[in-house]
């Protein structure tokens, strides 16, 4: 299985791709992968960064070139991936430093930005710097929901490759193909993550990430009253961190084994004063990373809660589509007939204005309240961000 493998229903994009990395006279210096989440932006990059530095290998050279780039440790490619709500400054100017190397080892040398979506636009300016001018041996690849996100001179000194959401039948027969899920799972959680390939995996190899959205989905049908609204909104950021930390845990846990072997210091061994300050930067960095973890997740409870009411509405329209949540349609039916076509519709814009709120840092508790209780009914209007 090669690289470009990991893709589903991205053809177009692919083919695009496959023949700049063959024709270096027609290569552009500096891309752009945009698409929704979950459609692949961050694979498509590293196929196509793979391909670049593969060039003129043979095929031995080639696997241990793909083996290099899975892991992150090939000389010739560096990558800027965070955690954070933005992408800083310094590490945006550290990168453009690299840039400015010739390849060691391949015929380029590969710099991937995920999530370029996350620089303000002074740190913007240092990348556009870097772009303008870019070394004949260098080649940038950025990362972002959309070329809107990014400023418009970033904009126009790349070439746009545009994703497009795969369907879930090609999200399943991937999982199955890739990850060998059974098919009938494979299909629930391409439609339960609504075709995003990361979460679509993550429902089918993991039981308690599904009892998790299953108890969101749960925790909303059963809201009936203004308390029950606010203890629902409880329980429901308490299943966004337990499903964060789950995310995190075995992560942070490699991390902190990885750093200890690279300074010599024993499994269970006492950490020498010396060295203490190296494990509390990561810890530090582990932290921000764990609150932004939190945040994500509320925000996959949100998504998954306007999955939910966007099926009452169909249901309820009579419209006759396939249902997001279709595991559930007894439960969903039922509540179909308790409510309305418009009060489903007004939780649906409660939802996006619960995401505005907690995006501009209202507490994410207070945030879900008032949502649960505007998409019960128990309000006439939704009033206006706070």
């Amino acid at each position: 299985m090669t690289a470009w493998d990991e893709l589903t229903g991205q053809e177009a994009a692919i083919a695009a791709l496959q023949d700049a990395a063959a024709d270096p006279q027609a290569m552009t210096h500096s891309w752009l992968i945009t698409g929704p989440p979950g459609s692949g932006r961050s694979n498509l990059a590293f196929a196509f960064a793979t391909a670049l530095l593969q060039g003129g290998q043979s095929d031995d050279e080639a696997r241990r070139t793909a083996a290099q780039v899975a892991a992150r440790t090939h000389p010739d490619l560096a990558v800027l991936a965070t955690d954070r709500v933005i992408i800083s400054i310094d590490e945006v100017r550290h990168l453009v430093a690299q840039s400015q190397f010739s390849p060691s080892t391949a015929r380029y040398r590969v710099i991937v930005i995920e999530d370029a979506d996350r620089m303000t636009e002074r740190t913007s300016n240092v990348l556009l710097k870097a772009l303008e001018e870019p070394p004949p041996r260098t080649v940038w690849i950025l990362c972002a929901p959309s070329a809107a996100d990014l400023i418009p001179t970033i904009r126009s000194r790349v070439r746009t490759v545009r994703l497009r959401v795969p369907s879930v039948t090609e999200v399943a027969e991937l999982l199955v193909r890739r990850d060998g899920v059974e098919p009938a799972l494979a299909e629930r959680a391409a439609r339960e993550s609504q075709t995003h390939i990361g979460m679509a995996l993550r429902l089918a190899t993991d039981a308690e990430a599904r009892e998790r959205r299953a108890r969101t989905i749960a925790l909303a049908l059963g809201v009936q009253s203004v308390s029950g609204a606010v203890l629902a909104a409880e329980q429901l950021v308490a299943v966004a961190t337990d499903d964060a930390k789950a995310l995190t845990a075995e992560r942070e846990e490699e991390e902190r084994a990885a750093a200890l072997r690279s300074l010599g210091i024993e499994p269970g061994a006492a950490v020498p004063a010396g060295l203490r300050a190296s494990l509390k930067a990561l810890e530090e960095d582990q932290k921000r990373r764990a609150t932004r973890s939190v945040r994500d997740g509320i925000d996959r409870v949100l998504v998954d809660l306007m999955s939910l009411y966007r099926d009452l509405a169909m249901l309820q329209l009579g419209a006759g589509v396939e249902l997001v949540n279709e595991a559930v349609r007894p439960e969903l039916e039922v509540a179909a007939r308790a409510g309305s076509a418009a009060l489903s519709l007004a939780a649906l814009d409660a939802i996006a204005l619960a995401r505005r709120r907690i995006e501009g840092n209202t507490p994410p508790a207070l945030a879900l309240e008032a949502m649960l209780i505007a998409a019960s009914g128990r309000v006439p209007a939704l009033g206006s961000p706070s």
